[in-house]
């Protein structure tokens, strides 16, 4: 355990005081432990939302969201993005450590081999509408894989880590552009052994018999970029849902799905989606100003999309990566989206007005997130399976943990406010299905 008793709390409530101990983490951070605290007082905290109750310990992500700080295992994600690859960063969360060049190789050849869906699985596309959402698909689709590779429970996961990382990150980016192409009526296009793995899955995506993809290495690697800001953010929504349903001991392909499902919302990974909705709202209308007053309006029901964060106070560090990378990229691709300057705008009129400032409203991750996947090809329909895409090896690595850590069974309490003790009273004075 990386965090040390180093002090107490003492909890009052009338004539009775109880000290509970106050944790310290590897960074400063303090969490006073309550674990004892029905035991000792018949007493329960209440959280709603969680927002102020650490669930676990955990070595994976570190996030310290007043000075805008975001690790993976300790390494800052300004230095993976420009370092290393998704794959590297997908070992490093389930592993601890990047990996050398042998255990590269061998997880790179690992993700190839496991690359190809079960052949019979093919024939489930064919049963979903053709209007279903791909989250809605790829959830189903992750479940069954259950069905088809067995035994992947918290046993088998100590003893094939690898294997079963490797499966799900690369059976579920084949699923991902094998959605797409049923969506627009293309045959699929099945992995290649000799690309890597983003430029798979781009020409999976995009290749076409009668207009082969060019795979573009700027593009290629923005995409990499992408997915490593996404690939894990500590304890939020899907990755809570993860662990949740995990500590059951359901299997990995159970477990993941209910991630999935706890992202497809539009408060979570649909985001990216619905920033775009509203600066094409905001671009159709033309007045930037307008819509700055009706986000200060408390009696307005819109909403500024993409700005704020449960966790950052400051500038989301994801955002200004992102940023910087979109202005380069449809630069470099001689690419104009009016929606960005539209979005610059949005972002500098809300900057300088003390009301967002006040209230910590900076762009987060999804403001300029779907700006580069318009750019790159990427259907808006498709942008909440991108985030899926990227946060598998988080979810691994949040699941190997905590199946790890010996966690119970999650299962919080509540506090009731509904009725008392009814009588019998309450009940009719002949029931008909009795007579």
């Amino acid at each position: 355990m990386a965090a040390t008793a180093s002090d107490t709390a003492t909890l009052t409530l009338g004539d009775l005081s109880v000290n509970l101990p106050v944790v310290t983490g590897s960074e400063g951070e303090q969490a006073v432990d309550i674990t004892s605290l029905r035991e000792k007082t018949k007493l329960v905290t209440l959280d709603p939302g969680l927002g102020n109750t650490a669930s676990c310990f955990s070595k994976i992500t570190y996030i310290d969201g007043e000075r805008g700080i975001l690790r993976y295992r300790g390494i800052p994600i300004e230095t993976l993005v420009e370092k290393v690859m998704f794959v590297d960063v997908a070992y490093l969360l389930v592993h601890g450590t990047l990996p050398t060049a042998e255990e590269r190789h061998n997880f790179s050849q690992l993700l190839n081999f496991n690359s190809l869906m079960h052949e019979d699985m093919r024939h489930f596309f064919d049963l979903f509408p053709h209007e279903a959402h791909p989250m809605h698909i790829l959830a189903t689709m992750i479940n069954a894989m259950a069905a088809f590779y067995p035994n992947v429970d918290s046993q088998s996961l100590v003893e094939n880590i690898d294997r079963a990382t490797a499966r799900v990150i690369s059976i579920v980016r084949t699923m991902a552009a094998f959605v797409y192409k049923k969506s627009i009526g293309e045959p699929v296009v099945y992995p290649r052994h000799d690309l890597s793995y983003c430029a798979n899955f781009l020409n999976m995506m995009f290749d076409s018999p009668v207009k082969p993809y060019q795979i573009r290495p700027e593009t290629v690697r923005l995409l990499n970029i992408l997915l490593i800001l996404h690939a894990d953010h500590e304890q939020n929504c899907s990755t809570t849902a993860v662990r949740v349903i995990g500590s059951a001991q359901v299997n990995l392909y159970a477990t993941i799905s209910a991630g999935i499902s706890a992202l497809s919302g539009p408060l979570h990974g649909g985001a990216n989606q619905a920033v775009i909705e509203m600066l094409r709202m905001i671009q159709q209308d033309g007045d930037v100003g307008k819509f700055i007053r009706k986000a200060k309006d408390k009696d307005d029901p819109f909403r500024l999309m993409g700005f704020g964060h449960r966790v950052y106070k400051i500038y989301d560090p994801r955002a200004a990566i992102i940023r910087r990378e979109c202005e380069a990229y449809l630069k470099t691709i001689h690419y104009c989206d009016p929606l960005l300057d539209v979005a610059r705008r949005l972002e500098d009129a809300a900057l300088a007005d003390s009301y967002f400032i006040d209230r910590h409203l900076y762009p987060n991750v999804d403001f300029y997130s779907g700006i580069l996947y318009r750019a790159m090809g990427i259907p808006e329909n498709m942008f909440t399976a991108m985030f899926a895409l990227a946060r598998l090896p988080g979810w691994v690595a949040h699941w190997q943990e905590m199946i790890g850590s010996r966690t119970k069974i999650v299962r919080p309490r509540q506090v009731y406010i509904g009725k008392g003790l009814q009588t019998a009273d309450v009940f009719p004075s002949k029931n008909p299905l009795l007579i």
